[in-house]
């Protein structure tokens, strides 16, 4: 009996452990560094059929079944409206594997933050808000948010 109870505590108290470390990850922003970015690889206008922001894109990595996307999507889209220089790209998995596995996107959504050259600066992955959106934009040195 008390071997179960002690299981029983042991799983809960890992499970808690993993629920606040993967809640924790969410939306988190990640930079890359100058000498990171020498070596990151690009994407172009001709790979995803539209422009780049004059200052910043967001590029969102999508599911069709992804219930996050769809917020992520309408956070994204409505910052790069009130921001002029700022763009948002959403793109399908299923249908852009090969970038998918150019960018080691392992979960949906994925955001890329790129520059006006294609060049990753940052990344963020999971359910997001504006506010993680805006921090994201805060981390990127010269960007639209000092505007």
């Amino acid at each position: 009996m008390l071997l179960r109870v002690v299981v029983i505590i042991t799983v809960l108290v890992l499970a808690t452990w993993l629920g606040l470390w993967w809640n924790a990850r969410n939306g988190r922003f990640t930079v890359r560094d100058a000498a990171q970015r020498y070596t990151a690889p690009r994407v172009g206008v001709a790979e995803l059929g539209v422009a780049l922001g004059s200052d910043l894109t967001f590029l969102q990595f999508s599911s069709e079944v992804c219930t996050p996307c769809r917020r992520a999507s309408v956070v994204l889209g409505r910052l790069a409206s009130e921001r002029p220089g700022l763009a948002h790209v959403e793109i399908d998995v299923t249908e852009n594997l090969d970038l998918v596995r150019r960018f080691d996107v392992m979960r949906t959504p994925t955001v890329l933050v790129l520059d006006t050259d294609g060049v990753v600066v940052g990344r963020m992955s999971g359910a997001l808000d504006r506010r993680h959106a805006l921090a994201a934009l805060e981390s990127c040195p010269g960007t639209v948010s000092a505007r």
